[in-house]
């Protein structure tokens, strides 16, 4: 079983992330599951969400305290949760900033653990016009952790969302991906 925790917050959609990994997953023919964890419901309050994935059925019901994967969709929860318990030795951490894991200080994860930071709120900006960064992130997930295809990705986007909205994230996640694979390729030359 491969399991993913995302960290954001109220307004980012991180629920959505969770439901629409679960989607592309089961698009693919896995099992999945995807389900939030609310404290404070309102804009801006710490939220994190869960998704499962496997090739078998799944009955756990309970939060992801050992995630394969973090996606970090808000870099200001760094010095505010400890988005890294329970993290599983060798996994793996895609963070939302345009810095670097040196710059926010993070650079002793950068040997632990495998990590890419994408600048997932600029690209959400400028293919759909809002800071939303869950699909971008989603689109660099796919080409970083290998779990799920950005075709099966870009299908969920589409049944979750129509018209612009659908066109701009599925393009926001596209533009992710080509990053993640970038700097993917930079890291191994």
């Amino acid at each position: 079983m491969y399991q993913i925790r995302i960290h954001g917050r109220g307004g980012q959609g991180v629920v959505t992330a969770a439901e629409m990994l679960s989607i592309a997953a089961f698009r693919e023919g896995k099992y999945a599951q995807a389900f939030p964890s609310f404290g404070s419901e309102r804009t801006g309050a710490p939220v994190v969400a869960f998704c499962r994935v496997d090739d078998k059925e799944i009955r756990l019901r309970e939060p992801v305290m050992q995630p394969d994967a973090l996606i970090i969709q808000d870099p200001t929860l760094l010095h505010q949760v400890d988005v890294f318990a329970g993290l599983a030795h060798g996994g793996t951490i895609l963070l939302n900033t345009a810095r670097s894991f040196a710059e926010l200080g993070l650079k002793e994860l950068v040997g632990r653990f495998r990590t890419c930071a994408v600048p997932a709120t600029e690209l959400a900006l400028k293919h759909v016009g809002r800071p939303v960064p869950n699909a971008a992130l989603l689109g660099g997930f796919s080409a970083l952790c290998r779990q799920i295809s950005l075709a099966s990705v870009s299908a969920a986007i589409e049944e979750k969302f129509s018209g612009k909205v659908a066109a701009g994230n599925v393009a926001a996640a596209a533009a992710a991906y080509g990053y993640v694979m970038k700097e993917m390729h930079a890291e191994a030359d």
